[in-house]
């Protein structure tokens, strides 16, 4: 609910702060006094649209303040907790326009866009006026209303599901017959490549092994007579030899010197073992390099074949046994395809037929609300003065999504034999007006915004019909609602249960617009003047009195 409303410097309005209640809040004034300015700043500070032009001449800026109370679970609540701001029961809006066109928004104190006030202004206020083609007008969010009058929300949830896991099992069954036909025509070529890989046989690491005893055998002759140098000097008249001889002495010198020369002798026996080794070694080297130009080939084909087939497939040699796993998973996948595809086509046609079931559950369930509603809205068209029209909620059968496989339209006969027609073709500005009321309470206890806004909805209207209008303002109110009404007829505004005044003050050099709550004589004078106009007559205070008096009865 509005609690509270400042404005600085916006229009013709310098400095005002208004105090809300609960109930009918009605707005009345001479036309030209501002009224609309009001609403106006409303809608600036829920983040509509704003321009320089709107900031008083002389300001700097123009601010606008909203204070609101809401309820622990309130929708409000959850989006400002989605958007980190600690949940508050009074919310504090706070919208500021520079004269050079820049704005500001705060919500309790933080910084946010205009879109945040958008988005909270959707579930805080709800705006009517006589041409408003958002709301009750938009055919789009027709079945959402009808929905929201009949509580069918567990329904609903079901069918979304419902209609989601069909959605999926789809998804999933035509990407598994594009994958499986994509496979199929390759099949014959699979097959071949898998052919080619399993006849091959290599294993990670082949190739490079290959490689290094391709190198070998091609550098063979070198290495043979390098290797073979080196065995000369190492052998019996070489190195060998030597330090056989050299351990020879040694021992004699030892024998006579005892043991002075043990550690070198040893020394000199060990290196002589390992020099036995190291020879034998190489004797092994000269045979393991013994080949002929055969086995060369073969190594060479061996590894053309390899590299080839890997320069085909477009992968490392080391890489080819995966590749060959994964052809034969694919050729498993062909085998299998079909089995998989008509499980998913048996499961597809189980979870479209719940889901139409759930469709047409959902289908009588608002064709029965459709029912019950269109007949009290005709009920309420009685005391608004048109008897005479029929209301019908049209459903019409669509494709399947997650509201089901319905359409609702709101739909109206002015007149006894005349068609059906969608709300936005009804010509007359006062008739609509009347229609949205009878809409609006019929469908209040389910509205999401807990204030309602009114901006002349009973223009072109008086008399009994002015009252039946604001009786129906005031049963708005008596609701879930707080009803703000701007309003030109004086039987609406007896029925207020807070009445502010709406005035102009003007000299040579500015205009400002001034608004009061009026009660007592002045709340008399005030609707006497509706009724009467300029000149107020007692007359038209005594009608005033009737008005005030009868509001109370009633």
């Amino acid at each position: 609910m509005l609690c509270e409303l400042e404005i600085k410097d916006i229009l013709l309005i310098e400095n005002l702060s208004l105090d809300f209640s609960s109930g009918l809040n009605a707005f009345t004034g001479e036309t030209g006094t501002g009224k609309s300015i009001l609403l106006d700043c409303l809608g600036f500070v829920l983040g509509a649209r704003g321009q320089a032009s709107i900031v008083r001449d002389g300001a700097a800026r123009g601010e606008v303040t909203a204070i609101f109370s809401i309820k622990k679970d309130s929708q409000v609540q959850q989006i400002l907790e989605e958007a980190d701001i600690p949940k508050s029961e009074e919310l504090i809006l706070r919208r500021v326009n520079f004269s050079d066109g820049r704005k500001s928004a705060w919500v309790n104190e933080k910084r946010v866009s205009s879109d945040f006030l958008r988005l909270l202004g959707d579930n805080l206020i709800e705006f009517h006026g006589q041409h408003d083609e958002r709301g009750l007008l938009d055919s789009k969010g027709h079945l959402q209303l009808l929905d929201q009058f009949a509580k069918l929300e567990p329904l609903l949830t079901l069918v979304k599901q419902a209609f989601l896991d069909l959605k999926e099992n789809q998804k999933a069954l035509e990407t598994l017959i594009q994958r499986n036909q994509e496979i199929s025509e390759e099949e014959d070529l699979i097959k071949h490549n898998l052919k080619e890989i399993s006849d091959l046989g290599t294993y990670p690491g082949e190739e490079a092994e290959l490689d290094t005893k391709r190198r070998l055998m091609q550098n063979a002759q070198t290495i043979r007579d390098n290797i073979v140098q080196a065995g000369g000097l190492i052998g019996r008249e070489g190195a060998e030899g030597q330090l056989n001889d050299s351990i020879r002495w040694l021992e004699k010198a030892t024998a006579q010197a005892g043991n002075v020369l043990n550690d070198t002798l040893s020394s000199l026996r060990k290196a002589h073992l390992e020099l036995l080794e190291a020879q034998s070694g190489i004797e092994n080297t000269l045979s393991d390099l013994s080949f002929n130009s055969e086995e060369l080939e073969i190594v060479e084909d061996r590894l053309f074949l390899i590299r080839g087939l890997s320069r085909k497939h477009k992968v490392l040699s080391d890489q080819l046994p995966e590749l060959e796993q994964s052809l034969l998973d694919k050729l498993s996948l062909i085998e299998t395809g079909s089995d998989n595809i008509e499980q998913l086509k048996q499961s597809y046609d189980e979870k479209l037929s719940e889901f139409n079931k759930m469709a047409e559950n959902l289908s009588l369930e608002r064709q029965k609300a459709a029912s019950i509603l269109d007949k009290m809205i005709e009920k309420e068209f009685l005391p608004l003065k048109m008897e005479r029209a029929r209301f019908k909620t049209e459903l019409q059968q669509t494709s399947a999504s997650e509201l089901g496989k319905d359409n609702a339209v709101f739909t109206i006969s002015t007149n006894p034999g005349s068609k059906f027609d969608p709300l936005m073709k009804i010509a007359s500005g006062g008739e609509l007006s009347r229609f949205l009321l009878a809409l609006k309470v019929c469908l209040t206890s389910d509205q999401k915004a807990g204030s309602i806004v009114f901006d002349e909805i009973d223009r072109g209207v008086g008399g009994a019909t002015a009252d039946a209008v604001g009786r129906r303002l005031l049963k708005l109110a008596d609701g879930n609602a707080q009803v703000l009404a701007v309003t030109h007829s004086p039987q609406v505004a007896a029925l207020a249960d807070t009445h502010f005044m709406v005035s102009k003050e003007t000299n040579d050099e500015s205009a400002l617009s001034h608004v009061k709550e009026v009660s007592g004589k002045n709340r008399v004078e005030e609707i006497a003047r509706m009724i009467s106009g300029d000149r107020v007559t007692d007359e038209a205070r005594e009608a005033s009195r009737v008005l005030i008096a009868g509001a109370r009865r009633a």
